[in-house]
């Protein structure tokens, strides 16, 4: 499909899958515009204090026609999740529909189908609110990225064993590449098909487990599979004594929090749920892109690799 040139101001250029958006934008021909609140290296970046009349001065001075939102709290903590998830992204939608502007396209998360998070329902509220605006709309929920499925290489490195959640076939995703999921964000400025839906979407099959990703790591990286073992039970009793403590010392609130985020990735598939059969679908989960992991994790074997995750980091 031909993409037709349009200027997009692009929330979250300075993220992973911002950058990968952006690149995607650009070879295509169109025009971006990126909201920063700091100094950045981007030549398409604009100094903006994120509020709703900077936002719509941005959009008249650019004829901004759509916008992708791929801000996303960093810790994901409630109060994090609530100023950007869901208040950040509303400023946002507010601005292009006085601005008159004809698109909203969101990165959301494959997770919000089952919430049992802060900055989960933080995503499903802001959903609702862009659904509901008088806007043509489309919501990405991607699997897992490849970026989030890379947090070992450096321990392994190291000679340390890789970390498993319980015998490591817990769970199971489809993941994406930065580079894939910009493309298909870029797409549904363009695609009926992609607008006006929820549209969850991974990597080329067929899904894998965590076990089954370690050892596409240990032979990128040529070394001999060594694995350790986390009960699920040690991480249910850290968030239990973390929570208890957070009655009388509010930062364990947060890292209870935290707790709490890292045992939902280890325990909860990134597929379509089916909830009439009370199961993960991974022949139901969409499929978009090239990229693989295998061939990320080559690459990566010959590269250093920061671990920049943060907060979302389950290892």
């Amino acid at each position: 499909m031909t993409e037709t040139p349009r200027s997009v101001l692009l929330l979250g250029a300075t993220g992973t899958i911002g950058r990968a958006t952006a690149k995607a934008l650009i070879a295509a021909g169109h025009r971006v515009v990126a909201p920063v609140r700091a100094v950045s290296d981007l030549p398409f970046a604009e100094p903006c204090d994120m509020t709703q009349t900077a936002f719509e001065a941005l959009m008249s001075d650019y004829t901004i026609d759509g916008v992708i939102s791929c801000i996303a709290s960093r810790s994901g903590t409630p109060e994090d999740a609530r100023a950007i998830d869901r208040d950040l992204n509303l400023v946002a939608l507010r601005a292009a529909v006085d601005a008159g502007v004809e698109q909203f396209v969101l990165l959301s998360a494959i997770c919000v189908q089952k919430p049992k998070l802060a900055f989960q329902h933080a995503k499903l509220a802001f959903e609702a609110e862009l659904q509901a605006a008088p806007i043509i709309w489309s919501i990405v929920r991607p699997t897992a990225y490849f970026k989030s499925l890379s947090g070992q290489v450096n321990r392994l490195r190291a000679g340390k064993p890789f970390l498993l959640f319980g015998d490591g076939e817990l769970t199971a995703c489809k993941p994406i590449s930065g580079d894939d999921l910009g493309r298909y964000l870029m797409l549904c400025l363009s695609d009926p098909d992609l607008q006006n839906r929820i549209l969850p979407i991974g990597g080329p099959g067929p899904a894998m487990t965590p076990r089954e990703q370690a050892e596409m790591l240990f032979a990128a990286l040529g070394l001999t599979p060594r694995y350790k073992h986390v009960p699920v039970a040690l991480m249910s009793g850290i968030i239990a004594v973390l929570s208890g403590l957070g009655t009388v010392v509010p930062r364990l609130r947060e890292k209870a929090e935290l707790a709490r985020i890292g045992r939902y990735y280890a325990t909860e598939s990134m597929l379509i749920w089916d909830a009439d059969a009370g199961r993960y679908d991974a022949d139901a989960t969409p499929e978009f892109g090239v990229d693989t992991l295998a061939d990320h994790y080559k690459r990566l074997a010959t590269e250093d690799m920061a671990d920049d995750r943060g907060a979302h980091a389950v290892f």
